[in-house]
């Protein structure tokens, strides 16, 4: 175990339960919730193989030069969520026509060694909401990027959890719900910073919630769905996934639609749920019959379960892009495609960005390829390490999050830097933009603009 933990902790965003000194990933836990009573705890499920191991991943020849239509843009006024709504689904927003660099502001500590930001950003209410490495959440004027408030998420009753990390923040009614690597999960008022209640857990939950239904739901570190009451912070139902000894390091959100939860988890299982007591419905496990490396026994599905026309799409670390029934379970496509980030649905097709880098876009209703296009075209990859160029390891091919679709183009935020900017129907990179630092979240929109949160702890907006 131990040379297959270095060889993970060697790859970014890759982390092994328990390999991190920070206290956060360990299994104990010090908090007592033998006072909180008995919950509900729905079933597990189990894993089957979706995509046969010699499905390849290439353009469709009856879709060459075949149009495809998208849904018109439209001006988003909030984006109180992870994926700026209950279904974690924004198809196509109007905003920032020039894509040029408005503002950057600094919020607090970046990532660094033991500490990461993996928190995406929300924004409600004229505010963009952040949460810098150290698990410090800021507000800040959606206009200028002053600083309006700062909360520390850290309760200060724990020394060992000092360096948690990860977490996320959702915004609903003026009020912001926010977990984090310190085992708890708080509301905060979204005028003043002032914690109105926290909740303990037993494990870390690096996974931004979602809230819906009024609760407040969170994958937490063991694959467990966890949910609390919005008004009190009371613990309700909860479900128990397949224990899995690694995953990567960003963690998904559930998707909500009406009375329907479904939820990511480290092992590969998407579960749909009832929401009102979390029974149920379907588990369908997002694996590949053959898997040729250790990295790719990573069974965990990372990004958002995406919920969109009666469909979920969902891209899991080991190799399957799906897109399955929301009522029924039932696979109606898959492809051979490995992700960290979550899929994006807009009107005929589907956009998925692979680990490798690669843009893919999909058929809807198929799963038929228009085109597919690698961002890391020529990377060649620098030595780290090493002395006057001889020996030391080669950095893997960057990591791209997104995409987002605004105004026909598609947006990426990169590993390199970079924001690229493709043309949403064939794929063409226009141009790249220098974000000046690092970015493995997603963008967001409110208004006329866009907002990226880089590595080094940098809110810049785009108009």
């Amino acid at each position: 175990m131990t040379s297959r933990r270095n060889t993970l902790l060697a790859v970014c965003l890759i982390a092994a339960l328990g390999a991190s000194g920070c206290s956060t990933l360990g299994r104990l836990n010090p908090f007592d919730r033998g006072d909180e009573g008995p919950q509900e705890t729905a079933g597990e499920g189990q894993r089957i193989s979706i995509v046969p191991a010699d499905q390849r991943l290439e353009p469709a020849a009856a879709l060459q030069g075949v149009e495809f239509s998208l849904p018109t843009p439209s001006t988003i006024a909030a984006w109180p969520l992870p994926g700026g709504t209950p279904e974690q689904s924004v198809d196509h927003v109007d905003a920032a026509p020039n894509l040029q660099i408005a503002w950057r502001r600094g919020f607090g500590e970046g990532s660094q060694r033991g500490r990461y930001i993996i928190a995406p950003p929300v924004a409600a209410d004229g505010k963009v909401f952040v949460m810098d490495a150290e698990g410090r959440v800021s507000a800040h004027d959606a206009r200028s990027g002053g600083q309006l408030w700062r909360t520390a998420t850290n309760p200060g009753d724990n020394k060992r959890d000092k360096l948690g990390f990860g977490g996320g923040i959702a915004y609903a009614d003026g009020k912001l719900y926010v977990t984090s690597g310190f085992r708890q999960v708080m509301q905060i008022d979204a005028n003043t910073g002032a914690v109105g209640w926290r909740a303990k857990t037993s494990e870390p939950v690096h996974g931004a919630p979602t809230v819906a239904a009024g609760r407040v739901m969170a994958v937490a570190l063991d694959n467990s769905l966890l949910t609390f009451e919005t008004a009190t912070g009371t613990p309700s139902w909860t479900y128990q996934a397949l224990a899995e000894s690694a995953r990567i390091l960003r963690a998904s959100s559930p998707a909500v639609s009406g009375d329907t939860v479904v939820a990511a988890f480290g092992s590969g299982e998407l579960v749909a749920l009832r929401a009102a007591n979390g029974n149920d419905l379907w588990n369908e496990a997002l694996s590949r019959a053959s898997r040729t490396s250790a990295l790719s026994e990573i069974r965990d599905i990372p990004g958002r379960p995406v919920i969109y026309q009666g469909d979920v799409f969902a891209v899991s670390h080991s190799g399957v892009f799906a897109a399955i029934d929301l009522r029924t379970g039932q696979a109606r496509w898959s492809l051979p495609v490995a992700g960290v980030t979550s899929p994006l649905p807009a009107g005929d097709v589907v956009y998925a960005v692979s680990k490798a880098g690669e843009v893919i876009c999909a058929s809807r209703e198929t799963g038929q390829i228009y085109w597919i296009r690698d961002l890391n075209e020529g990377f060649k990859g620098k030595k780290k390490g090493g002395f006057l160029g001889i020996g030391g390891q080669r950095m893997g091919r960057p990591i791209w999050s997104g995409p987002m679709l605004t105004n026909n183009k598609l947006i990426l935020a990169g590993q390199t830097g970079d924001l690229a900017v493709l043309n949403a129907k064939t794929g063409e990179v226009e141009r790249r933009i220098d974000l000046g630092g690092p970015a493995m979240l997603s963008p967001i929109a409110m208004g006329d603009t866009i907002y990226v949160v880089t590595d080094e702890a940098t809110l810049i907006a785009l108009r």
